[in-house]
């Protein structure tokens, strides 16, 4: 399309003067140029692009057709597009292993000018579709997006593989670097492949990818105009410690076999943890006006362990003392023994009666060898990457917190995703940062009391840029007993191009059928107002 005046425009500048009324017919609902961006060479073209230090593996055309995946990954078929994947600067590591930032970049026939990072999971290592998936709604790039993803430098046997935390670039990679070298590379694909360069650059992820976030919006603070970051890993190397912390405070409540080693599947019994989850709906479901499932004013909720602890006996009507104790310990997360916080707390939430935090603490292991996610990954996060110089036989179970907190400075200097101080960011960008309530993992008080730092640090503006959404009885990236489908993709784009921030993100979910509710920013929560219960008009957000 061209100006008046001969000027070619960018689909920026079309979606700009859709606002005209001369322009009205060429343009779409959502301000998108209703001809969008075709490609400007042949996809086996970017072939063309390898150097000595970028490997070109593939560059194939892809039609029409149901995405990648575990069916229901995506509720749109991908349109036609093209795929490359390659290797940013390949190399031998120390330990004789093949390393290299591995990229997939894929680029639909009728582009938006939007790009998008897709952002990892886990320890990385797996170079996963780039499709930016979004529970419940259309994938970005069945919206018409470019979007790139990487592999974290490193390939491994799944994605909690940390043997690359043997490798000191490898460690580097995963932290920051790979993000900042697929970010440049993968706009140079798109600027190749179109002709032109993306009008709008957006980063989304969750867990390792919401850590990437951060990561983004902190030390490459003019990439993305747009940042979604879900359940964040932040300051990852306290939560390796903090999984440590909780897999010896569930150890303490935990039988013992023949051999005196703790059973952390026998700790708590599926009547002690619903016993736990009920007590909590009575005491706190109702705090924000309607007692409905969903405990949304989380910071009025005073509940403490100790008050079912058995008086005698243990029955199924009471917790013991250890298990009391353990789960006030997890909750307020671990401490040196001088009492200072080493990570941050969790909210008392539905979730602790779910499969998910069954799962992160106590695993389904009947013996002495546990497979509780704490103690698997937890352990090898530890191990090879948090401790420096990496300790591959180090057991978990005797970190000291007062002496081996020491050995994870170095790591989290590189990239545990937790600097406060974002000027940059903030004049350019904007954030949406979003977790559940119930993460088995994430601390959501750790999240909160970064934003809270932040806005300290940075100023006000912080407030104006950067908005943290806390999602009721949510695990991690989803599930529970929540509302936990929305579309925060939608959002971000909203925030950014048309100025409107998100005072309010309607979700549904699958646990609560025909029930919509606003999640609300921080510090605000989700008050009932009356009206129909199960409608988010309902409700308002206010503190």
């Amino acid at each position: 399309m061209m100006s008046r005046a001969g000027e070619a425009l960018t689909p920026l500048k079309v979606r700009l003067l859709c606002a005209g009324a001369a322009l009205a017919a060429t343009c779409h609902a959502g301000g998108a140029a209703a001809q969008d961006v075709a490609p400007a060479i042949a996809c086996e073209a970017v072939m063309d692009l390898a150097t000595d230090r970028f490997i070109v593996e593939t560059a194939s055309p892809v039609p029409a057709g149901p995405a990648p995946g575990p069916a229901g990954a995506s509720s749109a078929p991908l349109p036609e597009h093209c795929l490359v994947q390659g290797m940013i600067d390949p190399r031998v590591g120390a330990d004789g292993r093949d390393y290299g930032v591995g990229i997939e970049v894929r680029m639909p026939a009728a582009w938006n000018g939007r790009f998008l990072f897709q952002g990892g999971a886990g320890l990385d290592g797996v170079l996963n579709p780039a499709l930016g998936n979004v529970a419940g709604a259309p994938s970005a790039l069945a919206r018409g997006f470019a979007v790139v993803s990487t592999d974290g430098g490193h390939r491994g046997e799944s994605g909690v593989d940390g043997a690359f935390g043997l490798d000191q670039q490898a460690r580097i990679d995963y932290a920051y670097n790979a993000l900042g070298q697929a970010t440049v590379k993968g706009k140079e694909i798109v600027e190749a492949y179109y002709g032109v360069a993306p009008d709008r650059s957006y980063f989304m992820g969750c867990s390792n990818g919401g850590r990437q976030g951060l990561v983004a919006s902190q030390r490459f603070p003019t990439y993305f105009d747009g940042v979604v970051a879900g359940n964040p890993a932040i300051s990852f190397t306290r939560l390796a410690i903090d999984q440590v912390w909780n897999a010896q405070a569930i150890a303490r409540a935990a039988p013992r076999d023949a051999d005196g080693r703790p059973i952390l599947s026998r700790a708590f019994s599926e009547s002690d943890l619903d016993l736990v989850a009920d007590t909590l709906l009575q005491r706190c479901d109702g705090l924000d006006g309607l007692a409905d499932g969903m405990i949304n004013d989380w910071r009025a909720c005073d509940f403490d362990p100790g008050e079912l602890a058995c008086a005698g006996e243990k029955t199924d009507s009471c917790l013991s003392q250890e298990q009391a104790t353990a789960l006030r310990d997890w909750h307020d997360g671990p401490r040196n023994s001088s009492g200072e916080a080493l990570y941050g707390s969790f909210p008392y939430d539905t979730g602790i009666a779910g499969s998910a935090w069954r799962g992160m603490n106590l695993g389904s292991s009947e013996t002495g060898q546990p497979n509780a996610a704490n103690t698997t990954l937890g352990a090898t996060t530890t191990r090879y990457y948090a401790l420096t110089p990496p300790d591959p036989d180090f057991d978990i179970m005797s970190f000291d917190f007062d002496r081996d907190v020491a050995r994870t400075r170095e790591t989290a200097a590189l990239g545990d995703g937790d600097a406060t101080y974002l000027e940059t960011f903030v004049r350019s960008g904007k954030m949406i940062v979003y977790t559940g309530l119930s993460d088995q993992g994430m601390a959501a008080g750790r999240l909160t009391d970064w934003y809270d730092q932040a806005v300290t640090d940075t100023g006000e503006a912080m407030r104006d840029s950067v908005s943290i959404f806390l999602v009721p009885g949510m695990t991690h990236c989803g599930g529970g007993q929540a509302t936990d489908r929305f579309d925060m993709l939608e959002a971000i784009v909203a925030w950014v191009e048309d100025g409107r921030a998100p005072e309010r993100i309607v979700a549904t979910g699958d646990a609560f059928p025909a029930v919509s509710r606003p999640l609300c920013p921080h510090p605000k929560v989700a008050r009932y107002e009356g009206g129909d219960e199960s409608d988010a008009d309902s409700f308002i957000c206010r503190e």
